[in-house]
Parts: structure tokens; sequence; C-alpha cells
């Protein structure tokens, strides 16, 4: 079965820098676009990044833009999000995504918050 694990969350100051981490399991992890969300307290769960089976073709919301990097490992079945400039506003618990056969499968998630 699908499986992903989050890991790498913490709390950190404001410019400060984290890593986060996915490890897949359950599927043919270099086929598939992977995504990473957010969603912070009273909010929504929002569209972080994502990236290309291939790891070629990257996307980032408007908010990390410059900030972010995501990327991934196929050898491993890892993606990851390294994380610099980190503002309060990105305080949320992050989630790693993906679609497989029309179906969402979403992580526990990893708590990142930003604070002085």
């Amino acid at each position: 079965q699908v499986q992903l694990v989050e890991s790498g969350g913490g709390l950190v100051q404001p410019g400060g820098s984290l890593r986060l981490s996915c490890a897949a399991s359950g599927f043919v992890f270099s086929i598939y676009f992977m995504n990473w969300y957010r969603q912070a307290p009273g909010k929504e769960r929002e569209w972080v990044a994502h990236i290309s089976g291939g790891g070629g073709s990257t996307n980032y919301a408007g908010s990390v833009k410059g900030r972010f990097t995501i990327s991934r490992d196929n050898a491993k079945s890892t993606m990851t999000l390294q994380m610099n400039s980190l503002k309060p506003e990105d305080t949320a618990v992050y989630y790693c995504n993906v679609n497989v056969g029309g179906r969402p499968y979403w992580g526990q998630g990893t708590q990142v918050s930003v604070s002085s």
C-alpha cells in the first residue's frame, strides 16, 4: 500500500532554515509527480510545490518561490523540501502528497514552527 512518511520539522527562528523529507513506498516512485502541501492553524491546506517524476520540472507557490527548493532522489524513493529564509507565516504542518490511480495519498505531516 502507498505510504508517505514526513520528517525534519521543528522550531526555527525567523530567517532560519529547515530541510523536510518524505519517504515513499508502495508505488513506483519515479513515475509520479510529488507535492508538498501545508496547513496553518485555522486555514485550509495549501499547495506549496511539486516536482515531476524525473525531477526535471518543478513549480512553487508564489509565497515560497525563491526561498524553498523541492528535490527528489528516485533511487531512495525520497523527496525533500529545503526551506530557507523562513518566516513566521511559514508556520504550518507540512504534508507530502501523491496521486496514484486517481486517489490522493497523504503522509501524517510534520510540524514547522517559525518563531523568535
